[in-house]
């Protein structure tokens, strides 16, 4: 079986580390960065976890600036979202989960182009 490594974008690792400063302060935060640790185990141990996003619906963004042609969806509490793409590794023996947003849904919605009714 191959092993899965996680990386993060800098922008997650920011999110990630606001997060982990926040949380001795904040259930909320805790909440999240909890959730955020239990999921990438999750995705360590099966790269499909999270809902895969048609490729058309993947942002420019994200095309653009990370050459990806995949994306998944894990939704964490509070209706934050993390994102990643997965890719093979340096070796025929790894796969590459790239965490590249771990975003709240306002900004979820923006990035996606969804608006409020």
């Amino acid at each position: 079986m191959k092993e899965v490594n996680v990386v993060l974008s800098l922008e997650a690792k920011e999110v990630y580390d606001h997060l982990n400063s926040r949380s001795p302060f904040s259930k909320k935060e805790r909440m999240i960065l909890k959730a955020v640790n239990y999921k990438i185990e999750l995705i360590k141990n099966n790269f499909q976890y999270g809902e895969p996003i048609a490729k058309d619906l993947i942002p420019e963004e994200y095309k653009e600036k990370y050459r990806i042609n995949n994306l998944h969806r894990v939704e964490l509490p509070d209706f934050w979202r993390m994102l990643y793409s997965v890719t093979a590794g340096n070796s025929e023996i790894e796969i590459i989960a790239f965490v590249l947003d771990i975003i709240d849904h306002p900004t979820y919605n923006k990035k996606f182009g969804y608006r409020k009714k």
